[in-house]
């Protein structure tokens, strides 16, 4: 169609509704909601069918009646109804089929940022969804961060966060201008769906850091994530099993194919991750040492489990080499040879995928992380045993450490913590030991008739 005759359909369709005076215009008043102006458009589409359009005006309600009246005045004059209209009709529908964000399973169909390129360049925070602009976010830092921090954000923000705000059609102005919306979320999920506050604080943490890059590229002027409220922190307590109970433990999962895991968790407490990546050449049997260098987790990316597999440590102090003692040499020895009769009696049917790895199963497939925090709790259940994580053995193997006389530090590097108050606030019941200690040194200064030592026991 020439540009001209477009042009003059485009304006015969924009008058749609017929006042008194024979004048066809779009109609329309104003709607509070949030405490925002909100403006309603009635038109009628080429088919003679009645339809609305909301449009935000982005202003407080109090104190800015009339400049949203003029606003609207301004809109009901300039709008062009988007269905009336067959060039514009199909833009429409065009643009919509490129970014179905009305399902956030799908949102990632943005092959490039490319689609975001111009929203962003344009500056019209008032245009930009805050949910598209999240998933553009997501699209754009997958290339700069591990596979396992991009599963970690990517879940949070599509199967919680989207959810949540995508009804509400928030754009990023929106939000700038009124955090009390990103506080109300943080509401819902604390009492609606009563997740903990540690949950709460955790999705805090992904909706911050994306907004902040919206400030960093000058989209907004301040991030509204640093004026809100955050929940107050859980102090998380583990449990864990005393030395008597990790031996009817042993005995329970003696034979199990979870008994290596049960083994290195308890008493070199290691990582699920770290037990799953150990590799043969993690071993010396000549300098009898065994190093944690290799790490295999799984996560959900694209709605699938994957399995990242790594050749560095969590962090530079995961990196640790431990004395690889006799009973444990003796069960890797036993290990190594068990597996190489599989290969034998399987032929080729064994799995050569995991050969350099330690944790596989009989026809050489590599364990996954996921079945030994699930197969734990099923045998702890089958046989009434005290129900912990698989992840509190190594705060066990903690516990034992500290009862053996060894101190707060040097389990630090036992375990691999890179800062030592982690150490110091997982394992505070740890420390209770050396409060016993200094409260029975300060007894003997005390003026009592009869010194006793307090006996007192840790919890």
């Amino acid at each position: 169609m020439h540009e001209s005759a477009l042009c003059a359909k485009m304006i015969s369709c924009r008058m749609a509704v017929t006042d008194k005076g024979g004048l066809k215009m779009v109609a329309g008043h104003l709607r509070k909601q949030n405490g925002i102006y909100q403006m309603i458009l009635s038109y009628y589409d080429t088919n003679g069918k009645r339809r609305t359009k909301s449009i935000s005006t982005h202003l407080p309600v109090k104190g800015n009646k009339r400049k949203a009246e003029e606003m609207l005045q301004k809109a009901r004059q300039e709008f062009v109804p988007p269905v009336a209209c067959e060039k514009a009709g199909k833009e429409k529908k065009a643009e919509k089929k490129q970014l179905p964000f009305d399902k956030p399973e799908n949102g990632l169909m943005i092959s490039t940022p490319t689609a975001y390129k111009e929203v962003s360049i344009s500056g019209t925070k008032e245009e930009i969804l805050f949910c598209d602009f999240l998933l553009y976010w997501l699209h754009l830092i997958r290339s700069s961060i591990d596979e396992s921090t991009y599963s970690g954000y990517q879940n949070v923000i599509k199967q919680h966060i989207i959810p949540y705000f995508q009804p509400k059609k928030y754009t990023l102005a929106d939000i700038e201008h009124n955090p009390v919306y990103i506080q109300d979320y943080y509401t819902y999920e604390l009492n609606e769906r009563q997740v903990s506050a540690n949950t709460v604080i955790h999705r805090h943490a992904n909706i911050r850091t994306a907004l902040q890059y919206a400030f960093q590229i000058g989209l907004i002027l301040t991030n509204p994530a640093d004026r809100v409220i955050r929940p107050k922190k859980n102090i998380f307590t583990s449990d864990i099993y005393h030395s008597d109970e990790l031996m009817d433990l042993f005995k329970i999962f003696h034979g199990d194919p979870l008994e290596l895991a049960v083994l290195l968790g308890s008493y070199y407490g290691l990582r699920r991750s770290e037990i799953v990546g150990l590799k043969w050449e993690a071993i010396d049997f000549v300098q009898k040492t065994i190093t944690i260098r290799h790490t295999v987790t799984q996560a959900m990316v694209d709605g699938k489990y994957t399995m990242i597999y790594k050749d560095r440590p969590k962090t530079k102090k995961s990196l640790r080499t431990l004395p690889l003692v006799g009973p444990f040499e003796a069960i890797l020895s036993q290990l190594w040879k068990l597996q190489a009769e599989n290969r034998k009696v399987c032929k080729t049917s064994y799995c050569t995928d995991y050969l350099d790895y330690i944790y596989v199963d009989h026809m050489g497939i590599l364990i996954k992380p996921n079945y030994i925090t699930q197969h734990f709790k099923i045998v702890l259940k089958k046989n009434g045993l005290k129900l912990v994580r698989f992840h509190d053995l190594r705060h066990s193997c903690a516990s034992l450490l500290y009862a053996s006389g060894v101190s707060i530090k040097d389990i630090q590097e036992w375990l691999g913590h890179s800062d030592i108050s982690t150490t110091l606030n997982i394992y505070t019941h740890l420390d209770y030991m050396s409060k016993v200690s200094s409260a029975n040194a300060i007894i003997g200064i005390l003026p009592v008739e009869n010194e006793t030592e307090l006996s007192l026991a840790a919890n």
